[in-house]
């Protein structure tokens, strides 16, 4: 493994104009082309899902298009679905809970830039994991920030920008999103 991938895995500041970084995205980006162009059967859809992300848990649905820099180091649990035109940029990684529902337009991000204009010109960033609980859901466009947690059972509003980790058990709203509740525990299905 070559400095700048091991950094970037690491989470330290690396450059990602980098021959096996540009491999790496190579492969997505010819999987992900495959999976939202080709009219797939669900069971070629899984199985291309299984090819592109790092794992797959049993009955995730996620609808094309579907955006990503790697996929290999993207989780995701049983039974979660993302709906069209998610973008989960996953320089550093991504873990989504079991029982997860993204809607449309949800960006998980990872990858940060220097403050520092110089280093920022000279193509410096660093990926933080995004972590997101069991049974979440994300309303429509939520944008989810590097270094981010979502706790368990929370829900965050459409259109919220997640700045800061989210404790469990809440409905939080807004840019940056704020907790305006806590919800009230799941009786016995």
């Amino acid at each position: 493994m070559g400095g700048n991938k091991r950094r970037m895995l690491a989470g330290e500041w690396y450059l990602p104009d980098d021959p096996e970084l540009g491999a790496a995205s190579a492969r997505r980006a010819e999987l992900c082309l495959r999976y939202n162009t080709l009219a797939l059967s669900p069971d070629e859809r899984n199985t291309l899902l299984r090819e592109l992300l790092g794992e797959v848990g049993e009955d995730v649905r996620i609808r094309a298009p579907f955006h990503c820099d790697y996929g290999t180091y993207i989780t995701i649990g049983p039974r979660t679905f993302v709906n069209f035109s998610a973008v989960l940029l996953d320089a550093g990684p991504i873990t989504i809970g079991a029982d997860v529902q993204i809607g449309p337009n949800v960006q998980l991000l990872t990858p940060t830039h220097e403050l520092d204009a110089e280093r920022r010109r000279a193509g410096w960033e660093r990926a933080l994991p995004v972590t997101i609980g069991d049974n979440v859901w994300l309303g429509g466009g939520v944008i989810v920030c590097p270094g981010v947690t979502i706790g368990a059972n929370t829900v965050v509003g459409a259109g919220s920008v997640v700045t800061k980790d989210l404790p469990a058990g809440v409905l939080a709203v807004g840019n940056p999103a704020r907790v305006v509740r806590t919800l009230e525990p799941a009786s016995g299905a």
